[in-house]
C-alpha cells in the first residue's frame, strides 16, 4: 500500500494560484498609481503654477506607466503558463508564490525609480526587480515541463515559445539597463519600447498557415 504524505497532496490547485495571482497583481497595479499625488494647493496661485506642479509629476507618471506595462506583461505570461498546465504540485505552488513575492516588490522599485530617476542605482534596482520576475517565471515553466504537469497535447513548439519569450524579454531588459551607462533616461526609454513591443506587436504579426 502506497503511503500518502502531506507533500503529495499540498498545493495542487491551479485555480487557487490563479485567484491569488489576480488579487496580488490588482493590488500592485493599484499601489503604483498611489505614488502620484495631487499637487498641494499651497504655492499654486495661477494656471502656470499648476502646470509647473503637474510637470514635476512627469517622472512618477512615466514610471507608473512603465510598471503598469511590466505587471501587465508578466500577468499575461503567468496566465499563459497556467493555461497549459493540468495540475500543480507543492513545489510549483511555492515557485509561483516566489513569483508573486517579486511582483509585490514592484511598487517599491517603482517608487524608488520615480524618486531618483537620474540615479543609476535606482534604475538597476528596478531592472533587478524585472530580472527576478523573469528568472522565477522561467524556473516555474521549466519545472512544469520536467515535473509532468503539462496538459496532454502541449506541443514542444508551445514550450519553446514560452521559454523564448521569457529569455528574449530578459535579454532586452538587460540591454536597456546597460544603457544607464549613457543616461538613465536612455534605459527608461528603451525599456518602454520593449514593453510596447510585447504589448502591441503580436497584433500585427502575420498569421502562419500550417499544412494539415
Amino acid at each position: 500500500m502506497t503511503r500518502t504524505t502531506y507533500n503529495h497532496i499540498a498545493g495542487t490547485s491551479l485555480e487557487r494560484i490563479a485567484a491569488l495571482s489576480d488579487g496580488l497583481f490588482a493590488i500592485a497595479m493599484t499601489i503604483i498609481v498611489l505614488e502620484i499625488h495631487v499637487p498641494r494647493v499651497a504655492g499654486i496661485h495661477t494656471d502656470q503654477d499648476l502646470a509647473r506642479a503637474l510637470g514635476a509629476l512627469a517622472p512618477r507618471i512615466v514610471t507608473y506607466l512603465l510598471s503598469f506595462l511590466t505587471l501587465g506583461i508578466f500577468w499575461v505570461g503567468q496566465q499563459t503558463q497556467l493555461n497549459h498546465l493540468r495540475r500543480a504540485d507543492r513545489h510549483l505552488t511555492w515557485l509561483h508564490l516566489a513569483f508573486l513575492a517579486t511582483v509585490a516588490t514592484m511598487p517599491f522599485s517603482t517608487g524608488l525609480l520615480a524618486e531618483f530617476t537620474r540615479y543609476r542605482l535606482a534604475l538597476l534596482a528596478y531592472w533587478g526587480n524585472i530580472a527576478l520576475l523573469g528568472v522565477v517565471a522561467h524556473a516555474a515553466w521549466r519545472y512544469s515541463e520536467h515535473g509532468g504537469l503539462m496538459k496532454e497535447g502541449t506541443s514542444p513548439e508551445v514550450c519553446h515559445a514560452i521559454k523564448h519569450r521569457i529569455v528574449m524579454g530578459q535579454v532586452l531588459y538587460a540591454l536597456g539597463a546597460a544603457l544607464c551607462v549613457i543616461h538613465t533616461y536612455w534605459s527608461i526609454g528603451f525599456i518602454a519600447l520593449v514593453q510596447l513591443n510585447f504589448a502591441i506587436a503580436p497584433r500585427f504579426a502575420p498569421a502562419r498557415h500550417h499544412r494539415a
